[in-house]
């Protein structure tokens, strides 16, 4: 009799081990579309002003708004972005204010977007949940990688060395 009511308390306990660990998958893949929503977006954004700020760019600019971003056909986009990138680059480092700001808001969507893809992807490859297939039939997320300018005066990638006391 105790033999039963262990092996119920187990396949209890698996059970709703198995229900909110596919709830949260359930949030982070809501969490990965809206930011996927907010990149996209954002380089909307970017090409729209580019073509404001720089007329001659208006052809790649609409060329990349033409490719959304969907989940298994981010690296077409991720070109035409590569291609603006360049084009903003190529405007030098005296670049309008409105440029900048749409260049930190991708820069900060872009962020945001790959670290929901790396906590959905961490979950998702777990032995456990690949066999008990809690992912369901949604496709794995993937990581959006593009090349982005630096904006005027920040030095992107930089890294400070903490030990060092800074002027204030």
């Amino acid at each position: 009799m105790i033999w039963y009511i262990l092996a119920a308390v187990i396949i209890t306990a698996i059970a709703l081990w198995a229900y909110f660990t596919a709830q949260r998958l359930n949030r982070l893949h809501i969490r990965t579309d809206s930011a996927l929503a907010a990149l996209q977006a954002a380089l909307d954004r970017r090409a729209a002003v580019l073509a404001v700020v720089e007329p001659e760019a208006m052809p790649l600019a609409v060329a990349a708004e033409n490719h959304a971003l969907d989940h298994g056909r981010l690296e077409a986009r991720a070109v035409r972005e590569r291609q603006i990138s360049q084009a903003i680059e190529a405007l030098g480092p005296h670049r309008p204010v409105q440029l900048v700001d749409a260049e930190v808001r991708v820069q900060l969507a872009h962020r945001f977007y790959n670290e929901a893809v790396a906590d959905t992807r961490a979950l998702r490859l777990r032995p456990a949940v690949r066999a008990l297939r809690l992912g369901g039939t949604a496709p794995l997320p993937e990581f959006f990688e593009h090349h982005s300018s630096q904006p005027p005066g920040g030095q992107q990638g930089e890294e400070h060395d903490e030990s060092v006391p800074r002027d204030q």
